[in-house]
């Protein structure tokens, strides 16, 4: 069972994400939260595996929390950053702070729980979309001739393939279709690629790929 505790100061919403979640057979909500203070009390008392964390909370922010949470002494939960988008415009520093993912306050009911799945098993799911808007509003682009990091050197052909299929938004089974693998054998190549560039979660690996100019801003290879 996978325990969700959910933190945005809007009551309504927290109703619906709740009636949502509590609908699926696998997810169990253990908390709301109405701000990051109370967000992180309430995580200290229920050990959620997830937290769905609004960004714009009174008192304490979404992004001041996930902060925290990352610089307690025991494993984090994984942070899953609920956000309109067009309004946030601190969603990378999310990212710096330890957010594992985005998932849009209008997804479909479906995405948020396979999103929240996808969070707990550190398989965080990107939409394209979000990945590319996320990339040109937040990610300076290297100028003309910047050579690319030497980490990526470090990378097999293959795993090059990998990285690029996980920066257009693809998730380990999408990737495994494209390449004719095993699902186990792309989550062992994602786990190669996490460990040789000395990455926390593949959120981080997909902002490398844009920043290193692997891949541009429409998500095609360079």
């Amino acid at each position: 069972m996978i325990k969700v505790l959910i933190a945005d100061d809007q009551a309504l919403m927290r109703s619906g994400l709740r009636l949502i979640l509590d609908a699926q057979p696998d997810i169990e909500v253990v908390g709301e939260a109405i701000d990051g203070h109370d967000a992180l009390a309430q995580t200290r008392e229920h050990h959620p595996d997830v937290v769905l964390m609004d960004i714009r909370m009174p008192q304490l922010d979404g992004l001041e929390a996930t902060r925290r949470l990352g610089q307690a002494g025991a494993p984090p939960p994984r942070v899953v950053i609920l956000t309109t988008f067009d309004l946030d415009d601190y969603v990378y520093d999310a990212l710096r702070a330890g957010a594992t993912g985005f998932l849009l306050k209008t997804a479909p009911p479906e995405q948020l729980a396979d999103g929240i799945r996808a969070a707990h098993a550190g398989d965080s799911l990107l939409a394209p979309e979000i990945t590319r808007r996320l990339i040109e509003r937040f990610v300076s682009r290297p100028r003309p001739g910047t050579a690319t990091p030497p980490e990526l050197g470090d990378l097999t052909p293959r795993e090059l393939e990998v990285l690029t299929l996980m920066a257009e938004g693809l998730s380990n089974s999408e990737i495994a279709g494209r390449l004719v693998l095993g699902d186990t054998t792309v989550k062992s190549h994602v786990n190669h690629i996490l460990t040789k560039l000395r990455l926390r979660d593949r959120v981080q690996a997909v902002i490398l790929a844009y920043r290193s100019g692997l891949v541009d801003t429409t998500g095609a290879p360079r």
